[in-house]
């Protein structure tokens, strides 16, 4: 059988670019090495709950096109992003806002938690920043580094914030209003009844093959389309020729508690470096779930090897370096087209992979 397309990734670029084909008359096969589709999006009822298996994902955008997209496969909630961080056995609300400084300092106005900061970051003199912890410190003082940025970070990335580059943080946002919301998007929610179940929605119709490596059988998938969508590893497929792109990687450990409910919120931070997960995750809460009992789940961040599951690209100068190195090998692909978080080697939010889905479609 012979397809216009074969789109290598059954996560959301993936199925996008295949519903736009489908939608315009073009064939289509969609398959992914997973033995489920949605890629890192794929949630799993467990206890009647919906799983977010690797991590949270909030969906949230400005953009009133993309909004209007998702919401023709799914209803979303009115769910709102308000995480809280926990350091040693005190509790603060994220992003840093009014509620944050008040709990931190005791004091009640936006001019007090101004002057605070402002005076922490005049007091060290920090005037060219010579890495990650100078950064962050000259962005937002002394306590709020010390307990919300520094111990999450280095778990985060594995390494010391002196080790680390400056420019890993461009800017920490200060709110200076009482407001818990950790997204400025004009539309945010999770979408009823999981990602998964999106997914299926934007895939009706799109013949989809699971636990399938595309690069194990490339000539014989290379034969059935005129062209192909790859959104795996773009340094696997090219087998590695330029060097090994970095990545971090996280490993989730999931429970089932015989209460209903563990912790009152869908996500809290831990930002000690001593605690050795980032976060851990309720998933009922997402949904505002009332079932009997619940689902949790760590998050521990750790050095990705290769042939593990990628998560975060390490976008530092040398692995940019190596990146473009690939990008220009790409360019000579004439019948494949790269994109997704692993083709471009970059972290997107889930509105700007359909938008460059859409893109992709709309070109191609």
């Amino acid at each position: 059988m012979k397809y216009d397309y074969l789109i290598v990734g059954a996560g959301l670029y993936g199925a996008v670019v295949a519903h736009e084909a489908v939608a315009k008359g073009r064939s289509c096969l969609v398959i992914d090495k997973r033995e489920h589709i949605a890629g890192n999006i794929y949630t799993r009822e467990v206890e009647g709950i919906q799983v977010h298996e690797y991590g949270a994902h909030i969906f949230h955008t400005s953009d009133k096109k993309i909004w209007d997209y998702v919401n023709r496969f799914a209803e979303f909630n009115h769910y709102i992003n308000s995480p809280v961080a926990v350091f040693k056995d005190e509790l603060y609300n994220l992003p840093f806002n009014m509620n944050t400084f008040s709990k931190m300092w005791g004091i009640r106005t936006p001019q007090e938690a101004k002057e605070k900061i402002a005076g922490q970051i005049a007091g060290l003199g920090i005037m060219e920043p010579k890495n990650l912890e100078e950064q962050a410190l000259s962005l937002v003082g002394e306590d709020v580094y010390r307990k919300l940025v520094k111990g999450y970070t280095e778990k985060q990335w594995g390494r010391d914030c002196t080790e680390l580059p400056a420019f890993i943080i461009k800017r920490l946002p200060l709110r200076f209003t009482y407001d818990n919301n950790y997204f400025n998007d004009r539309y945010q929610g999770i979408p009823a009844g999981g990602y998964t179940a999106m997914v299926e929605r934007i895939l009706k119709g799109v013949e989809v093959k699971l636990g399938v490596d595309y690069l194990e059988h490339r000539a014989e998938f290379d034969g059935m389309a005129d062209r192909v969508v790859y959104t795996g590893q773009i340094d696997r497929y090219f087998d590695y020729c330029e060097g090994v792109l970095a990545y971090r990687k996280v490993r989730f450990e999931q429970e089932i508690l015989d209460c209903d409910n563990y912790q009152g919120n869908a996500v809290v931070n831990y930002t000690e470096r001593e605690v050795p997960y980032t976060r851990i995750i309720e998933h009922k809460h997402f949904e505002f779930g009332t079932q009997p009992k619940t689902v949790i789940s760590k998050e521990y961040p750790g050095e990705w090897q290769k042939g593990e599951e990628p998560y975060y690209p390490v976008n530092d100068e040398k692995n940019n370096a190596v990146y473009e190195a690939y990008k220009k090998l790409a360019e000579k692909e004439r019948h494949v087209v790269f994109g997704g978080r692993l083709g471009e080697y970059r972290y997107y939010d889930m509105d700007k992979v359909i938008g460059r889905a859409l893109e992709t479609a709309e070109k191609y």
